[in-house]
């Protein structure tokens, strides 16, 4: 293959690792599972050393963790924090032994040195806790600083959320004198994780996507919020003492007791290692063993154990040649199909969901899969009775990998999805066009009434806190509430006490129990209705739950039309010509507006006085007026999102990807593939330095 080829895939490398990078270390919202990810990083890094010289040196992958978040004053780091190598098997960990035995410092005598990973002073292996690395300062013995990794240089001070999570100590046991620094990660247990998350869909909010972002998330809250962090018990596990040799310590199994010993939390699943054979069989037995812990683990760290011996080892720009991390391949399991169930969403779209025979996997217990629709069922033959192998997508959804067809006795059932919706009764229609089947009873179908009450009530609809997953079905199954207007006829706190409110875990019996509405909580619901009438149009506009329209492209309708009556009357041209919205979804707002209870939604959400329009206030001048901006790569002065803001402050629209009718690519540091895009179709490209001046 040419060399074009490759720069092409290590361009598309750069752009989406970058992507998901972002997504990760920066929202705490992940598209890809780690291990997706780590191949990413795998295939660009043998790209890398394949073709040097197209290699971008200052890339993430020769860096560390994502930016620092300007919620939070910067903290330097005085000894970078680093990351690790991964190795993914036992050649490239055997790899990882051979380049410290060509040491010749590490070999032990003539005797000893042809011994297979023979090392004189051993490793320490200790599971990798799937958390937020940050560091903790005490000064004699008290703590009084608490940072995030942030870069690797410098982090966020988030001493104040530290000093919330139990299981920090404030004073250390013993308390040695002066200034000393460890390390760890704050975690969510999985038990926590699990109750979370059950309680986080019961109020219609998204559900966490694994415990890792779910602690993330948590500690990085702004002060206003800080409170979630009681709330949701974070914990800490700590692993390393920084300049170990002050407190006279010069092993790093050593460090781990002299933690322990101070008060300092650290996981028990560790252990110090003599040789190559002894680390292979840490991690073989961790391999299964590692799901009766009550955290998420995802592999091992492999440290050379000798402290004294890590700066002679040395270090590259992101992560020490003294440790290494084996990262254990995605789980996967066996268990029976019992059952084929459906379940349909806000947008009557029918979904097939495997019931299975619960197993273990990835540390909790798994009884549903989603099977996503018909076509899949039929590629993948599934049948109820099946044998199948099941993982995790994304360390949260489990999937149906393959069928074990052999295991077959002929009892198996061919699924076929109904004709009729099993919440409503009406005949159901599948479009030429899609795979999904649908029940087209958009207006009484309960099913679709309860997920749309509870997205309307969402974040980002019209941010009705309190009302969730089980309090949207008490109101539909008591009758009060028949379609989303009803939910304003709601003036009486009598009308909402009594109603099953949310779910919650026992601590003590680990039981599930239903809290229901009180006069306080009623009062505040109808509050929190009351006060969502005057929410900005663009989150009504989210709310109405028009298939295709999520937040994004209700913003871009907004910034086009301003007002309901102009997006009503718009055609379904005028909808597909706006930047980023497309025949598909143009085909989708153009036929909602022509639906008569739709419209009489509307005028009567003009009645009770929504915000149907937006202000142009914020429009200082044209000087941008009609000009697409699209940004790659990373901006020193501002967020991407603060620039994009200041580009809609003087009349310009933004984009998230190239076509012909951009106008300017903004590009920062570190770009992705939309630079070299913009280059083959002749856009304007803008340094960070021309886009300030531009925006004076």
């Amino acid at each position: 293959m040419s060399n074009n080829f490759f720069e092409a895939r290590m361009n598309e490398l750069y752009g989406l690792i970058q992507h998901h990078a972002d997504l990760y270390y920066d929202k705490d919202s992940p598209e890809i599972s780690d291990f997706e990810y780590d191949n990413l990083v795998k295939e660009l890094k043998e790209l890398e050393t394949l073709h040097p010289n197209s290699a971008r040196k200052d890339f993430l992958t020769h860096k560390v963790g994502g930016r620092p978040s300007e919620l939070f004053a910067p903290v330097v780091h005085e000894t970078p924090m680093l990351s690790l190598d991964n190795v993914f098997n036992n050649e490239e960990l055997v790899n990882f032994f051979e380049r410290l035995k060509s040491l010749p410092s590490l070999r032990g005598g003539a005797e000893q040195s042809e011994a297979e990973g023979f090392f004189p002073s051993g490793f320490t292996c200790e599971m990798k806790i799937d958390g937020l690395a940050v560091s903790l300062i005490y000064q004699d013995g008290i703590f009084v600083r608490g940072a995030t990794r942030g870069n690797g240089q410098t982090g966020e001070d988030v001493t104040a959320n530290l000093l919330l999570i139990d299981s920090v100590p404030k004073r250390l046991k013993n308390p040695p004198a002066g200034r000393v620094e460890v390390r760890g990660e704050v975690l969510m247990t999985l038990s926590r994780f699990e109750a979370i998350n059950k309680i986080r869909f019961d109020r219609g909010e998204t559900p966490f996507a694994n415990p890792r972002n779910a602690a993330a998330g948590t500690l990085r809250q702004s002060e206003k919020n800080n409170h979630v962090i009681s709330e949701r018990g974070l914990d800490i596990f700590l692993y390393y003492l920084v300049d170990a040799e002050k407190q006279n310590i010069f092993k790093q199994s050593d460090a781990l007791e002299w933690l322990d010993a101070h008060g300092l939390p650290v996981q028990k699943a560790w252990a110090r290692c003599e040789d190559l054979e002894a680390v292979k069989n840490f991690i073989a037995q961790w391999q299964e063993k590692r799901f009766d812990l009550n955290y998420v683990t995802d592999g091992v760290v492999i440290k050379f154990d000798d402290i004294y011996k890590w700066k002679e080892i040395g270090e590259t720009s992101h992560a020490p040649r003294w440790a290494v991390a084996f990262k254990y391949p995605p789980e996967e399991a066996k268990t029976k199909i019992l059952d084929i169930k459906i379940s349909v969403g806000r947008t009557g779209v029918l979904t097939p969901v495997a019931w299975l025979d619960p197993v273990r996997l990835g540390g909790t217990q798994v009884q549903r899969a989603s099977l996503h629709n018909a076509e899949m069922i039929s590629q993948k033959d599934i049948r109820i009775g099946d044998l199948v192998k099941i993982r995790k997508a994304a360390e949260i959804i489990p999937e149906v990998i393959e069928v074990d067809k052999t295991a077959r006795t002929g009892n198996e059932k061919i699924f076929e999805m109904p004709t009729h919706c099993p919440a409503c009764g009406s005949e159901i229609v599948k479009l030429p066009d899609e795979a999904a089947h649908r029940c087209p009873n958009r207006a009484s179908c309960p099913a679709q009434l309860k997920e749309s009450l509870k997205y309307f009530a969402s974040r980002d609809g019209m941010n009705i806190n309190g009302l969730g997953n089980t309090l949207a079905a008490s109101l539909l199954n008591s009758g009060k509430v028949k379609s989303l207007g009803d939910l304003y006829d709601i003036k009486k706190e009598e009308d909402l006490i009594g109603l099953d409110w949310t779910s919650y875990q026992d601590r003590k019996t680990g039981e599930t129990k239903i809290r229901k509405v009180g006069k306080v909580l009623a009062r505040a619901i109808l509050s929190e209705i009351e006060a969502s009438k005057g929410r900005p149009f663009v989150n009504l506009l989210t709310a109405l739950g028009i298939r295709e329209v999520g937040k994004g492209a209700a913003g871009l309708l907004v910034e086009e039309f301003k007002n309901i009556d102009a997006l009503i009357n718009a055609t379904e041209e005028e909808l597909s010509s706006v930047e980023g919205i497309g025949p598909v979804i143009a085909e989708s707002v153009y036929e909602f507006f022509r639906n008569e209870e739709n419209l009489k939604l509307i005028e009567k959400f003009r009645a009770l006085g929504f915000n149907l329009k937006t202000e142009d206030n914020f429009i200082k001048e044209n000087k941008f007026d009609g000009k697409i901006f699209v940004f790659t790569g990373t901006l020193s002065s501002m967020t991407r999102s603060e620039a994009g803001e200041k580009v809609k402050a003087l009349g310009g629209k933004v984009s998230n990807s190239i076509s012909s009718k951009t106008n300017y690519l903004v590009a920062g540091d570190k770009t992705g593939s939309k630079l070299s895009k913009a280059e083959k179709l002749g856009i304007k490209i803008l340094s960070e330095q021309e886009f300030l001046e531009a925006i004076e």
